[in-house]
């Protein structure tokens, strides 16, 4: 086997990278290590251009294997790795959206590329994957303007900014860590990040950027020294020009209507939003269609269009201070908030309008047994908390395939849930478990901020207590250069489409909770994504208002729809008392009681039913575990009588012996003399054998008058 190895330092650690012919048949590949967590990246470009393409063809597969963590997974018949994980497909996307920005848009030839998970310890393999696949386009002749660097970097158990934590330090639900950003630049700006956040301050994540970005640097430097040594020649890509003939129809007939569709008539904005503009693109495409009839290809005409489109908004926004629909730079669009008054059936829901986005979240509450277990490379958790976001085709008023969740709502639903995690309460004070689903009814410009407003109206409709409203808004940016740029406020419609950044920033009054960054630019640098985080924090505070105007606070009580649970404790030993020979126990007390169980290896217990359902299994379960002291005063059923004294039942898991001379104030000769089976009598502890599980019980003590010479 051939190989050359490289190495640097990156947060402390060595990080190796690999070269052999192991995928000598990829256009390009590297093994990256860190630690023991290794990961494989592998390029290739499709020989010939794709025909009839519109855009340019890039997919990137996150793989993860089993074996990597030492693991067997799946479900008892299918042992095989199949559909991606959760994870594997953020982690795709992460790496998506960091090196689709630095391709030529117009190349027509396929792309794709693949990074598996060969082996992984307490590194995140997500960091890794993303500097792999950096490094594997970077030394292939395929054609792209890298590398980048990618590293992650928080506060977690202190005020130190750590870079590339270990796993151990991995965020989750109950975890107080300050913040977690992952985040990817080049030349010192910075064009991808998710991060999460407990409410922290715009000024404390600039900072951490900051640092981040020297480490970028560093990576950087690395991947380039190892390109000038073994990096191949890249491919030529000629380019199609588009014909004179319909650059000069489109100039003689689309150009002059261009700016009237964006803007509106005599300067008056264009309320139709992207209607207008959607209509003038059709009105080309048939035009381009009836001049050449012998074509059936017209992505360059799409092209002139939208680059024509795009360089008005640019240019309006940045020499104007000019927007498509009239507003000013930092003005939202109309805003609309309603808390429940949906279905009295739902345990919450919200709805929440800006503009023509349009977004309706539901509420689900449900016990502990109700938890999603995510079985992962590295983790094994239960999330209490989950939010799913759907965007059928109707939103957009297309018509599209419905019912299959795509990476993109899969995204959008996890950066909602991230936002909305750092408010929740902590389990001791509300043990349910919580699902939403955002459903966007009608989309133009950021349906999943939308997606966050509807919910947390949603949470507080249901009664939970939040620690603060959370809103979202995304700010986008037109840019020229570092001195000639606009931040947008609350995008929509081609200036979502055409904007150079995508910038989600969800947070309450105080402080961040999550930021999701988009980039069609090479970057943007860290001054400009600090003025669009302290814009967007002047808009989150105007929604913030809004949803508070429609419900100041959670509701006092959750909805009677949903089912009650209550908590007790019971000693650790006696758990498996509880649960019984292969369940058998727990088993009939959810079928005698109707509710759900869960115990928790510390002895806490959770009881989830309606109806009275909880409470039954409550009191079932405090009788069964009820720990008897010396002196504790009861009353029992006679259940058997010996010669020597009678069995008397403390509840329905637990009697106790009451001797013969225990039984009154007087000789008793024969037991069956006064006491009878059945009988109902009171009795007093009076001793406890824990080794033999033995309870001595005595009448006469608790009652020296309850037998009367004998007689009761």
């Amino acid at each position: 086997m051939q190989k050359k190895e490289y190495s640097v330092e990156i947060g402390g650690k060595t990080l190796t990278a690999i070269f052999t012919d192991l995928a000598e048949q990829a256009h390009g590949s590297v093994i990256l290590k860190y630690g023991e967590t290794i990961v494989l990246a592998t390029v290739c470009m499709s020989h010939d251009k794709q025909k009839g393409l519109g855009y340019f063809n890039l997919t990137v597969d996150y793989v993860e294997k089993f074996y990597a963590a030492g693991k067997i997974l799946g479900s008892r018949f299918v042992r095989r790795e199949g559909r991606p994980s959760e994870e594997a497909i953020l982690a795709s996307r992460v790496i998506d959206r960091t090196l689709r920005p630095l391709f030529d848009q117009s190349i027509r030839h396929a792309v794709q590329v693949i990074v598996t998970v060969l082996s992984v310890d307490d590194n995140d393999p997500t960091i890794l994957a993303v500097n792999a696949a950096s490094l594997a386009l970077a030394v292939s002749n395929i054609p792209w303007n890298g590398p980048i660097g990618c590293v992650r970097i928080g506060k977690y158990d202190n005020d130190n900014l750590i870079i590339n934590p270990a796993q151990s330090l991995r965020i989750d639900e109950d975890t107080q860590y300050k913040f977690d950003l992952t985040v990817c630049g080049k030349d010192g700006n910075i064009n991808m990040i998710e991060a999460s956040a407990r409410q922290s301050k715009e000024e404390e994540l600039e900072e951490a950027l900051e640092k981040a970005s020297i480490e970028i640097t560093k990576l950087e430097n690395f991947q380039k020294k190892i390109v000038g040594e073994i990096g191949k020649e890249k491919r030529i890509i000629e380019k199609e020009i588009i014909s004179p003939e319909s650059v000069a129809l489109f100039n003689e007939n689309i150009l002059p209507k261009m700016e009237e569709a964006l803007f509106g008539e005599a300067g008056l904005p264009a309320q139709s939003g992207k209607k207008k503009i959607d209509d003038l693109h059709n009105m080309w495409n048939k035009m381009v269609q009836d001049k050449f009839k012998d074509r059936d290809d017209f992505f360059l005409e799409d092209n002139l269009f939208d680059d024509a489109e795009n360089e008005i908004l640019h240019k309006k926004a940045i020499a104007e201070n000019k927007r498509a629909d009239g507003r000013k730079m930092d003005e939202l669009r109309d805003l609309y908030a309603q808390a429940g008054g949906f279905s009295s059936k739902l345990h919450g829901s919200g709805i929440f309008y800006r503009g023509g986005t349009h977004v309706l979240s539901v509420l689900t509450l449900g016990g502990p047994e109700d938890r999603n277990l995510v079985d992962g490379l590295q983790l094994k958790v239960e999330k209490r908390f989950m939010h799913h976001y759907n965007f059928p085709p109707y939103s957009g008023g297309e018509v599209g395939r419905s019912g299959f969740t795509n990476r993109r709502e899969i995204g959008h639903g996890a950066l909602a849930e991230k936002a909305l995690a750092m408010v929740l309460p902590s389990v001791s004070e509300f043990p349910y478990t919580m699902r939403i689903v955002s459903e966007s009814m009608a989309s133009n410009g950021s349906t999943s901020q939308a997606s966050i407003c509807a919910s947390i109206l949603a949470l507080m409709d249901g009664g939970v207590p939040i620690k603060a409203p959370v809103a979202g808004i995304a700010m986008g940016l037109m840019i020229e250069d570092d001195a000639k740029y606009k931040i947008l406020t609350d995008i929509q419609g081609p200036e979502d489409h055409h904007g150079d950044m995508d910038f989600k920033i969800a947070g309450t009054r105080i402080g961040v909770t999550a930021i999701q960054l988009d980039v069609k630019v090479e970057g943007v640098s860290i001054k400009i994504l600090g003025e669009a985080m302290r814009q967007g924090k002047i808009a989150r505070v105007v929604i913030i208002d809004r949803l508070e105007k429609e419900i100041p606070k959670s509701r006092d009580n959750i909805s009677p729809n949903a089912p009650k649970i209550l908590i007790i404790k019971i000693n650790p030993e006696k758990i498996g008392l509880v649960i019984g020979g292969g369940g058998k126990t727990i088993k009939e007390i959810k079928e005698k009681s109707g509710a759900e169980i869960t115990i928790e290896d510390d002895g806490t217990v959770y009881l989830t039913g309606k109806d009275g359902s909880a409470e039954k299994a409550k009191e079932l379960v405090e009788e069964m575990t009820h720990e008897f002291k010396v002196g504790e005063m009861l009353k029992g059923e006679v259940m058997k009588i010996l010669d020597f004294g009678a069995f008397v039942a403390l509840n329905p898991f637990t009697d106790g012996m009451v001797h013969i001379s225990e039984i009154a104030p007087f000789r008793v000769e024969r037991v069956s003399d006064i006491i009878k089976e059945g009988m109902i009598v009171p009795v007093k502890v009076i001793s406890i054998d824990k080794e033999r599980g033995k309870i001595g019980l005595s009448i006469k003590e608790a009652d020296k008058d309850f037998f009367n010479g004998g007689k009761k």
